[in-house]
């Protein structure tokens, strides 16, 4: 009987581990699930960075002297991923329908495109995710570079949309500046 206790105690609490574990890992809400990408067969460009927010936080804190604003941004963010993959006849037009599929699920999801720019083969669509008017909780970048490659990025934590603005500043990207300026109105 005592047995019969223990093992049935044990897998009580097993499953209880697992459980705790599975709803742990619920994604942030800006998070974005691009899929799995396998580099070009011809072997062209393939480029995958992937950030945890452990990284993020030891950067942050490493430049919080000589970058503060920056620093206060990245104490902010949980994850960066970042894609690019070089495009030929074989892979084309699956990433661009994928692309697609990405900005429709993101447009079913209430994400707000603030950028669309289309010139001849290139495709540029920016999304944000907010909570409310406090913060951004995720940024979502898709490109098609002509022939050349697709980038997708998905910026995830929460961010201050003034925050924004000094990253727009800092690296010259246009429509992060917007974001900035929109709030100090």
């Amino acid at each position: 009987m005592k047995y019969l206790i223990r093992i049935t105690f044990g897998v009580a609490l097993l499953s209880a581990l697992v459980s705790s574990s599975l709803c742990a890992e619920t994604p942030a809400p800006g998070y974005v699930d691009f899929g799995k990408f396998s580099p070009p067969a011809a072997g062209g460009e393939f480029i995958e960075v992937n950030i945890n927010n452990n990284l993020i936080s030891m950067v942050a804190r490493l430049g919080e002297k000589s970058e503060p604003e920056i620093a206060g941004l990245l104490r902010g963010l949980q994850a960066i991923r970042v894609n690019v993959i070089g495009l030929n006849e074989e892979n084309r037009a699956e990433l661009q329908n994928r692309i697609k599929a990405i900005r429709s699920q993101l447009d079913a999801q209430g994400w707000e495109r603030i950028v669309t720019a289309q010139k001849k083969d290139e495709d540029v669509g920016v999304y944000i995710k907010t909570r409310g008017e406090e913060a951004v909780q995720g940024v979502v970048v898709t490109v098609i570079d002509g022939n050349k490659e697709a980038v997708l990025v998905n910026i995830v934590g929460d961010i201050k949309p003034e925050k924004l603005a000094v990253i727009g500043e800092r690296f010259n990207i246009e429509p992060l500046k917007k974001i900035g300026g929109e709030q100090k109105k």
